[in-house]
C-alpha cells in the first residue's frame, strides 16, 4: 500500500509537472490571438455607425418636373452612407449619361454633378451605396426637365444584388449562429454539469464542431460582402473590394471576431479535457463575451438610435439564445440518455435555473430591441422587418409554453425517474427555436422597421405632384407637403412640345365634396411666364378636387382638375 501510495503519488505528480506547461502555452496562445485582435482593432479606420439606409429625400424631388436642368442632383438619406464604384448614374431622355465627375459623399447627404444643358425630358437616377454597416442600399426615381417624356432605360453594369449572393449571406449568419449554439452549449455544460464517469468524446467533437462552423461563418461572411455590397455574382470577390470590405466597421468586426475565436481555442481545449482553472475560466468567459459584441457591431445595433443600448441588449439576446438552445441541445443528445437518475437529480434543477434566467434575459432584451428597431405599432404590420418579427414572437411564445411544461417536470422530480417526458418536450423546443434561429439571420439582413418606413425612393412622402393635359398645354401641379394643413402649391405650365408656355392668368379652387367643403380659392401669385405658387390651408384629410385654369391669351384658356389625396 506505501509503495501503492507512492506511486500515486509519482503519478500525480507528473500529472501537475505537465498540465502547468499546458497552461502557460494556452495563455501565451491566447496572448497572441489577443494581440492580433488588438492590432486589427488599431488598424481598422473608424467609421460612423448605421443602419439600413433609405432615400428620405432627393434634389429635385422624385417625379417632380422641374424648369430648367440642375446643375446637381443630391441625394439624402436617413444615415450614413459610403461609395460603390460606378454605382450612381443618370441618364438622359435620349440615353447617354447626365453625370459628371465622382458624386461627392458627406455623411447623408450625396451630391452628383449634371451637365445643365441636357436636353429636355424625363431624366433616370439609379444608385447603389453601402450603409456604415455595410448593408447595400439601392434604388431609382425619374424627375423631369421642362416635361415628362417616356423615361430611359440604364443599359449599364445592373446594380441589383444577386439572388444567390443574398441567400448564401443568410446561410452564412445561419451557420454562424449554429455554430455559435453547439460552441457555448458544448462549452457551458462540460465545464459545469458533466458527470465525471461519463466520456466527454460527443460533447468535445460538438464545441470544436461549433468552433468551427463559427470561424467558417465569420470568414465567409467576409468574401460574400464583396459581391453583396457591389452586386456582382458570388464569385466576383475583387482585391480591391476586399481591401473595401476589411477597411469597413463590418470588416474589422469580424476580424475581432476571429481574433477572439483564436484566442479562446487555447483556453477551450483544457476546459474541454475537465483541467482548465479557475483564472483561464474567467478569461474564456472574458473571451465571449467580447466575442458576441462583434454581431451587433457589425449589425442594426450599432447603427441604432441608442447604439450604447443597441449593442449590449442584441449581445444578451444572442448570448441568452446561444446558453438556452446549447443546453437544451446537450440535454436532450447527451445528458437525459446518458445521465443516471442521481446524477439527473442534481443536473435538472441546475439547469432549470439556467433556463429560466436565460429565457428572462432574451425577453428583457427581445422587449427593448422591438422598441428601438420598430419604433411604431404599425410598423409591425406595415413592413416586413415587423412581420417577421411577430412570427418569431409568435414562435418563441410556443417555446415558452413548452419550456414551462419542462420545467413543471422538474419541479415535480419526475425527470430524474422519467426522463422520456422531458426529452420529448426538450425536442419540441430545439425544433422550434431552429426555425427561431432562422428567422433571426433573415432578420439581420432586413431593412429595420424604423427606417423602412421613411423609404421614399419612389415619389416623396409629404409631396404631390402629378402632369395635367389639355389640348393646348400641360400643366405640372406640386403641392407640398399634402397634408392637413398649411400647403404650398405650385404650377408648371408648358407647350405641347415642353417648351414654357406663357401664362396671362390664372385661377384655381380646391373642395372636398364628401367632407361638405365648397370649393375654396386658392390665391395664386406670378413667379415667372410659366410659374405661379399660393399658399393653401386644407382643414380636413380625404381626396381633395383641384380645378386648374390658365388664360394663355385674350380668348385662350384651358381648365383643368385632379385628385388630390390629402393625408
Amino acid at each position: 500500500m506505501s509503495g501503492g501510495g507512492r506511486g500515486s503519488l509519482r503519478s500525480a505528480s507528473m500529472i501537475g509537472m505537465t498540465a502547468a506547461p499546458r497552461r502557460w502555452v494556452a495563455r501565451l496562445g491566447t496572448a497572441a490571438a489577443l494581440l492580433i485582435t488588438v492590432v486589427a482593432l488599431l488598424i481598422a479606420p473608424a467609421g460612423p455607425a448605421s443602419a439600413h439606409a433609405v432615400l428620405v429625400s432627393s434634389s429635385p424631388a422624385a417625379s417632380a418636373v422641374v424648369p430648367s436642368g440642375p446643375s446637381e442632383v443630391v441625394l439624402t438619406f436617413s444615415e450614413s452612407v459610403r461609395k460603390v464604384p460606378d454605382k450612381i448614374r443618370i441618364i438622359a431622355p435620349d440615353g447617354s449619361r447626365a453625370d459628371r465627375g465622382d458624386p461627392s459623399f458627406s455623411g447623408v447627404t450625396v451630391t452628383i454633378p449634371v451637365d445643365p444643358a441636357g436636353g429636355r425630358g424625363t431624366y433616370l437616377v439609379t444608385f447603389r451605396v453601402i450603409s456604415a454597416d455595410s448593408h447595400p442600399v439601392s434604388g431609382a426615381f425619374t424627375y423631369s426637365v421642362g416635361a415628362p417624356s417616356p423615361p430611359p432605360v440604364d443599359t449599364g453594369e445592373d446594380t441589383r444584388a444577386d439572388p444567390v449572393v443574398g441567400t448564401a449571406v443568410k446561410v452564412a449568419k445561419g451557420l454562424g449562429y449554429a455554430g455559435l449554439v453547439l460552441l457555448v452549449g458544448s462549452v457551458l455544460v462540460l465545464g459545469a454539469l458533466w458527470p465525471r464517469r461519463l466520456d466527454r468524446r460527443g460533447p468535445t467533437r460538438l464545441a470544436w464542431a461549433g468552433l468551427g462552423l463559427v470561424a467558417f461563418a465569420t470568414i465567409a461572411d467576409l468574401l460574400l460582402q464583396v459581391p453583396y455590397t457591389a452586386g456582382g455574382g458570388i464569385f466576383e470577390v475583387t482585391g480591391a473590394g476586399l481591401s473595401s470590405v476589411l477597411g469597413s466597421t463590418f470588416g474589422a468586426a469580424h476580424l475581432v471576431r476571429l481574433g477572439l475565436l483564436a484566442a479562446a481555442a487555447f483556453l477551450i481545449r483544457p476546459l474541454l479535457a475537465g483541467t482548465v482553472g479557475r483564472s483561464d475560466a474567467i478569461i474564456l468567459t472574458v473571451l465571449g463575451a467580447a466575442a458576441l459584441l462583434t454581431w451587433p457591431l457589425s449589425g442594426h445595433g450599432a447603427a441604432s438610435p441608442a447604439p450604447a443600448v443597441s449593442v449590449a441588449v442584441d449581445a444578451v439576446h444572442l448570448g441568452s439564445m446561444a446558453v438556452w438552445l446549447g443546453g437544451l441541445l446537450m440535454l436532450a443528445g447527451f445528458l437525459l440518455r446518458r445521465a443516471d437518475e442521481r446524477e439527473l437529480g442534481a443536473i435538472l434543477p441546475i439547469w432549470s435555473r439556467w433556463a429560466a434566467l436565460a429565457v428572462s434575459a432574451l425577453l428583457l432584451a427581445g422587449t427593448v430591441q422591438a422598441l428601438i428597431e420598430v419604433a411604431t405599432p404599425g410598423a409591425l404590420v406595415n413592413t416586413t422587418y415587423g412581420r417577421l418579427l411577430l412570427a418569431k414572437i409568435g414562435l418563441f411564445a410556443l417555446v415558452i409554453g413548452v419550456a414551462a411544461y419542462s420545467r413543471q417536470l422538474v419541479r415535480r422530480r419526475v425527470a430524474a425517474q422519467r426522463p422520456a417526458p422531458v426529452r420529448r418536450a426538450v425536442w419540441v423546443e430545439l425544433a422550434v427555436t431552429a426555425v427561431v434561429l432562422g428567422l433571426s439571420a433573415t432578420l439581420v439582413q432586413t431593412t429595420p422597421a424604423r427606417t423602412a418606413s421613411a423609404d421614399v425612393a419612389g415619389p416623396q412622402a409629404g409631396f404631390f405632384t402629378t402632369t395635367l393635359s389639355s389640348n393646348l398645354l400641360n400643366l405640372q401641379v406640386e403641392l407640398d407637403p399634402a397634408e392637413r394643413g398649411n400647403n404650398s402649391m405650385h404650377l408648371y405650365a408648358y407647350t405641347k412640345d415642353n417648351r414654357p408656355q406663357p401664362v396671362v392668368e390664372w385661377r384655381a379652387t380646391i373642395a372636398l365634396p364628401s367632407a361638405g367643403i365648397e370649393p375654396i380659392d386658392v390665391p395664386l401669385l406670378p413667379l415667372t411666364d410659366n410659374h405661379a405658387t399660393g399658399e393653401i390651408n386644407l382643414p380636413a384629410s380625404g381626396d381633395w378636387e383641384l380645378r386648374v385654369t390658365a388664360r394663355t391669351t385674350d380668348i385662350d384658356q384651358a381648365t383643368v382638375t385632379a385628385t388630390v389625396p390629402i393625408r
